[in-house]
């Protein structure tokens, strides 16, 4: 019962202004009978005043049973791409449905509410509703709830009711092709750009054959001669695939600007851009953030789906509040190393470089985040050190660097990294 009188009570304050006009009327014509004792215009009263009522009424006991399906395509968007969203709405049981008002909710981030009129749902199939969607911030969305606002036949009384829960839609980075490998990476060319293998002593992924005489007796595998009681060798060894770290500062203190210009999301695009274009061709990709926390990761014989969870952890990223770099080992463990810097200072360039080892392939891209500020001063961190003079800093420590403003194209970064050689550092002075 007390359901039904909140129902009630939601369909008297869904009375339009026609429906309250008309039934501020009838009381005016019904106190004017009365005034004037003239019981024909009380009759008129009575039937103006009655049919709000009776609209409300309606709205309130009849529930129309209205139902409805929602799909994103695709689920999964890069930022400023077009998608859509498919409503599919129908009707069960006998009652009759007026106009009816189907509005999304929408976030700001995603586009325009949309807001359809179907002015009769049938019953025996569905109407199908679409509108497009042009995401332009990157990150989870969630659309909103689906509102259906029901009018009676003469529009005197609505009744808004929700259809649907919030739906969600990932906003991965937009990204860009890039072409070659860095640190002289093709296949076959491990982290130190020297030939590596992988089969050998111990290694389950030696393909083997029986021993045949004058074979080399330290191509024998062991393990296969243990297995099978017969001496085995490795036909063939395969060469090991490079491994490159790639590590992203998404400290809110290191970067500036807002939206789809600030340079954080430069930053993410361009990561998301180089992990791709290493896993396709054919290193595997770790990506770690400021403090060597792994965000991800990519094996050299990975698939799509891991491309996809790369992306979807990289729309997943937000600013976070530490201010400093504080990693106490190195990031990439000895490995070819990608720093992707905000703002950095001396300390933070020192914390960096302490942990690598003399000759290890290093990349710092650091991000001139003043340019990036609208009144051209930038939240840097650590002193707020220009990018110009930690650059200095990582160059005498070895590392090749490139510093990059708004308006840097992500295929020239590319091909510097590329094109960059391990150096030895720079001890006794600077460069």
């Amino acid at each position: 019962m007390p359901g039904q009188l909140r129902t009630l009570l939601r369909a008297v304050l869904g009375l339009t202004t026609r429906g309250r006009c008309l039934l501020a009327a009838g009381l005016a014509a019904a106190l004017c009978a009365w005034a004037l004792n003239e019981r024909e215009l009380l009759r008129v009263a009575a039937f103006v005043i009655t049919l709000p009522l009776l609209a409300v009424v309606l709205l309130a006991v009849t529930q129309v049973r209205i139902h409805a399906q929602r799909k994103p395509f695709p689920q999964r968007v890069p930022a400023g791409a077009e998608c859509a969203v498919r409503i599919d709405l129908w009707r069960s049981g006998r009652l009759p449905a007026g106009q009816t008002i189907i509005t999304d909710g929408v976030p700001y981030g995603l586009g325009a509410r949309p807001r359809f009129v179907v002015q009769r749902l049938p019953h025996d199939r569905s109407v199908p509703l679409s509108y497009p969607l042009r995401p332009v911030l990157r990150g989870v969305h969630h659309i909103g709830t689906l509102h259906a606002t029901i009018a009676d036949p003469f529009g005197l009384c609505e009744v808004d009711r929700p259809l649907l829960g919030p739906s969600r839609i990932t906003v991965i980075p937009a990204t860009v092709e890039l072409a070659g490998l860095p640190f002289g990476g093709s296949l076959g060319i491990d982290d130190r750009g020297t030939a590596g293998r992988v089969a050998g002593i111990g290694d389950p992924d030696a393909v083997v054959r029986q021993y045949r005489h004058g074979d080399d007796l330290r191509r024998v595998h062991w393990p296969s001669t243990a297995r099978r009681d017969e001496l085995m060798v490795r036909l063939e060894e395969r060469p090991r695939h490079g491994s490159t770290t790639i590590m992203l500062d998404h400290r809110a203190a290191a970067h500036a600007g807002t939206g789809t210009t600030a340079s954080l999301e430069w930053a993410v695009s361009f990561v998301a851009s180089a992990c791709l274009r290493l896993r396709r061709g054919g290193h595997g990709v770790r990506l770690v953030n400021h403090l060597a926390t792994p965000l991800a990761e990519l094996p050299s014989h990975g698939t799509s789906e891991h491309e996809d969870l790369l992306l979807d952890a990289l729309a997943e990223v937000r600013a976070s509040h530490e201010r400093e770099i504080t990693t106490g080992h190195d990031p990439a463990g000895g490995g070819a190393l990608i720093a992707v810097l905000g703002g950095v200072g001396e300390a933070a360039a020192e914390r960096l470089c302490r942990h690598r080892r003399p000759g290890a392939a290093g990349f710092a891209v650091l991000l001139d985040t003043p340019s990036w500020a609208a009144d051209g001063t930038g939240d840097g961190a650590d002193g707020d050190a220009p990018a110009l003079n930690a650059a200095q800093q990582f160059q005498a420590a070895g590392w090749d660097t490139c510093v990059v403003t708004p308006g840097t194209d992500m295929h020239q970064v590319w091909t510097r990294i590329c094109t960059s050689t391990p150096r030895a550092p720079v001890t006794g002075g600077s460069p």
